[in-house]
């Protein structure tokens, strides 16, 4: 039976049990364990297929060693021990899972059973385009969200310029949004289910003033007691980030393109090669920045010039800075040009790649970059927690790396459970 190291952070109690494969689902879990919640995660046999992504040691993913961290393993084959799943679930504060599209209700794990014996559970279900709709059972991974969802047009290349495809960001993007909005929307739901805090002023609010309002004394108002269901998707996730393209779009039909590195709205704002090959993103919108900026660079006349003077300006004559900057950026490598920059107070950074992320000082000293020790896979990285409360300890996040396939299935079982194991 192992022990489990004690955990902190705002969410120890809660209990959350995870359904969940490959990234949307496991990822929201990890945010949730991350900020002290147990979380059960129910493996099938074999493993999450995540586990075969990556690189590996001795078979064991190191992808693996950060997406279960501070997760409890259990093994189960749902469609022949469903009765323990539910016996789970009824002990479980929140379920999260991210099958596709009615595939909980096939496993006879639907919403409605779930809440016939935990009518208090949350179920945050994450799928490709939502549990309704006429696109509802269609298949979906990431890059399919990041294309219906309207990003990867715009990670395109300036019309005219190359016959090459849209890339993709680089990450499952669709995936790690849909994580996160899945974690907001269970934390929104508990709070409703257990209750929110309110001010009751004294006479009422509708007949109190301002001043009455804010000398009550705060009180506690009664949650429903029951849980929600919670539909995300991919395509939603990434449609949401849009910015204001559809209101744009209803005004007077325009379609936002690519732009390349640059930002439409902002200039100058850029990447720009350097002299080590390496590129320098500079931001340089404001006017007191942009006069820092043509300062550095041996341009401060641009800065007078009243054709420069307004954003509006700038923006119409882009190409004519971005090539003022491009030639003194490739006459000196990055790191220095950024070094100059920022002496100077202008926005700029590198183009980091995962080797600049490790080594930068920043990154080590808020603990964004922590050396873990795995038993798996032997002494690793991993990153720190992108929430940061006051008086919790960034190393201390991390209270095991990701487990074996099942590691704590006996535990689970037998302690959590008391030995209660039963098939459908």
């Amino acid at each position: 039976m192992p022990t489990l190291p004690a955990r902190t952070g705002p969410l120890v109690g809660l209990k959350v049990l995870e359904i969940g494969h490959y990234v949307a689902a496991p990822f929201c879990t990890r945010i949730l364990a991350d900020l002290g919640a147990e979380v059960i995660k129910i493996e099938p046999p074999g493993g999450d297929p995540f586990r075969g992504w990556g690189a590996a040691v001795d078979g064991n993913s190191v992808w693996f060693s950060i997406h279960g961290r501070n997760k409890l393993s259990v093994v189960l084959d749902l469609k022949r021990e469903r009765d323990t799943a539910l016996k789970l679930a009824v002990r479980a504060d929140v379920l999260v899972e991210n099958l596709r599209a009615g595939q909980l209700e096939r496993l006879g794990l639907g919403p409605e059973v779930l809440h016939a014996v935990n009518p208090a559970l949350v179920i945050a279900r994450i799928s490709g385009y939502g549990q309704d709709g006429p696109y509802r059972d269609r298949p979906a991974f990431g890059a399919i969200g990041e294309a219906m969802g309207g990003l990867r047009h715009l990670t395109g290349y300036p019309p005219g310029t190359t016959d090459l495809p849209p890339p993709r960001c680089g990450i499952s993007i669709s995936d790690d949004l849909a994580g996160m909005y899945a974690a907001i929307g269970l934390l929104a739901a508990l709070w409703q289910r257990d209750g929110s805090r309110g001010v009751v002023a004294s006479g009422g609010l509708a007949g109190g003033s301002s001043c009455e309002a804010s000398s009550s004394t705060p009180s506690r108002e009664a949650g429903t007691g029951r849980g929600r269901v919670i539909d995300v998707n991919l395509v939603d996730s990434v449609f949401s980030l849009l910015e204001g393209m559809l209101p744009e779009f209803a005004l007077d039909g325009r379609v936002r393109q690519p732009v390349g590195a640059a930002i439409a709205t902002a200039a100058p704002t850029n990447t720009y090669r350097c002299a080590d090959g390496k590129y320098l993103c500079i931001a340089g919108n404001s006017d007191l920045i942009f006069a820092r900026l043509m300062a550095t660079i041996g341009q401060a006349g641009l800065a007078k010039d009243p054709a420069y003077a307004t954003n509006g300006d700038r923006c119409a004559r882009r190409d004519a800075l971005d090539a003022v900057i491009g030639a003194w950026a490739v006459t000196l490598p990055a790191k220095e040009a950024e070094e100059r920059l920022e002496a100077a107070d202008v926005p700029c950074s590198r183009l980091y790649d995962i080797a600049d992320c490790a080594a930068d000082p920043h990154f080590r000293a808020r603990g964004s970059v922590q050396t873990i020790d795995d038993p798996l896979i032997g002494r690793t990285l991993h990153p720190g927690p992108a929430i940061r409360l006051d008086g919790d300890r960034a190393e201390e996040v991390v209270a095991w790396t990701g487990p074996a396939v099942g590691a704590h299935t006996e535990y689970v079982l037998n302690t959590l459970l008391g030995g209660d194991r039963t098939s459908a």
